[in-house]
């Protein structure tokens, strides 16, 4: 283990770091030189246009993925509606005609209209898509779901595909006047698309969304505290896998079944190779400065200390059983598809840029991960425990 680190770290620091995508800028603030052939400072590539554009009506579309998804279509050439209830981010996208109402109940301003394409981003509740999926299945030639991979109902198994059993009602004991669980809404959410649709129906499971915008923390915790330097606490012995996806890619995916017209459900999930949360912590270190030591504490001690998988150490789940397939979905179907990824360490390097951009309340009290407090207590116990 010790000689496979100082290999990740060497490789990682040096030309790996080009490899998961650090520019050339990056390489020198470490003192790292260019390879030869890498361009310096290589310039971003617009999106080339769709072959034909389309007219897309986005329902949300102004939290995280939401503006993203707006954004690449708008960069492939196409016409996006927006539907919400103007409450959260009006100010985005001034050009893009903005249709007021609620999920709820109040769909008046769809009425009448047509597109090529619906994309629901936001539904958690299966109801919202019932009644808009209901009201646009003859005024759309498609209807693109945005799901989640929580709609599983068995983790205890890898390589879980889009025919693995979902929840179904019957599986969950929901008390009277209580909201659904997540993953069994939106297992019924997608179920109204496809009532409504049929075969028309695009259903994309994404797993846990990242980069810049996504202010839950889950991943930004990372960059962040790497960024910060100092000794790193770092879960179990990083062999346990990671699976991510930057939200740009997930925009693009979503884009690119609906310019095809290509129906169907798809784990959208990544990376297209399997990544272990040690290779994640390095390729996050490959574009950062400060000098970082990590510290790899096993499971048992975290567990009998009390800290919480997934939302203290973010990413990461212990192989726990029930849950070995966890990060172990399949995305072979998606692939096939056309789902592609940016390299790991441009959405760890913008992910920062845009955390160093927020806010000082919003940096300073990140709403995952360890705090520094709690995590200088949890290493001083853990040193004191194999002194």
């Amino acid at each position: 283990m010790t000689s496979r680190r100082e290999f990740l770290r060497n490789t990682t620091l040096a030309g790996g770091a080009v490899a998961l995508g650090a520019t050339p800028d990056l390489l020198a603030a470490r003192g790292l030189a260019s390879p030869p052939g890498v361009s310096p400072d290589p310039l971003p590539r617009a999106p080339a246009p769709a072959s034909r554009a389309l007219a897309i009506l986005v329902l949300g579309g102004t939290r995280f993925l939401g503006p993203h998804t707006v954004q690449a279509m708008l960069d492939r050439g196409h016409t996006v509606t927006l539907f919400n209830r103007g409450r959260t981010h009006a100010e985005l996208f001034p050009g893009v005609e903005k249709l007021i109402g609620d999920r709820n109940g109040d769909l008046r301003s769809l009425e009448g209209r047509e597109w090529d394409a619906v994309v629901d981003i936001p539904a958690t509740n299966p109801e919202w898509v019932r009644l808009s999926a209901g009201l646009l299945k003859d005024a759309a030639r498609n209807y693109l779901h945005v799901s989640t991979l929580s709609v599983y109902s068995d983790t205890s198994v890898e390589g879980i595909d889009e025919e693995s059993p979902v929840f179904r009602p019957e599986d969950v004991e929901v008390p009277e006047g209580e909201e659904l669980p997540y993953g069994l809404a939106k297992a019924l959410a997608e179920d109204e698309a496809r009532a409504a649709f049929g075969d028309r129906a695009i259903i994309v499971r994404p797993g846990l969304i990242v980069g810049p915008l996504d202010n839950t923390d889950r991943f930004t915790y990372w960059p962040a505290r790497i960024d910060r330097g100092g000794e790193v606490l770092a879960p179990s012995d990083g062999s346990e896998p990671a699976q991510i996806i930057d939200a740009r890619d997930l925009a693009a995916f979503i884009v690119h079944l609906v310019e095809t017209r290509t129906a169907g459900t798809f784990n959208a999930v990544g990376p297209e190779s399997p990544m272990s949360m040690e290779e994640m912590l390095y390729g996050i270190r490959a574009v950062t400065t400060g000098p970082i030591d990590f510290t790899w504490v096993p499971w048992a001690f975290l567990e009998a200390q009390g800290v919480r998988p997934w939302s203290e150490i973010p990413v990461w789940v212990p192989e726990t059983p029930g849950m070995v397939g966890f990060s172990r979905f399949s995305n072979a179907r998606a692939l096939a598809a056309g789902l592609t990824f940016r390299p790991l360490a441009e959405t760890a390097r913008d992910t920062l840029e845009w955390h160093h951009s927020r806010p000082a309340e919003e940096r300073e009290a990140m709403r995952a991960g360890l705090s520094p407090e709690r995590e200088r207590e949890l290493l001083r116990l853990w040193h004191a425990q194999n002194r």
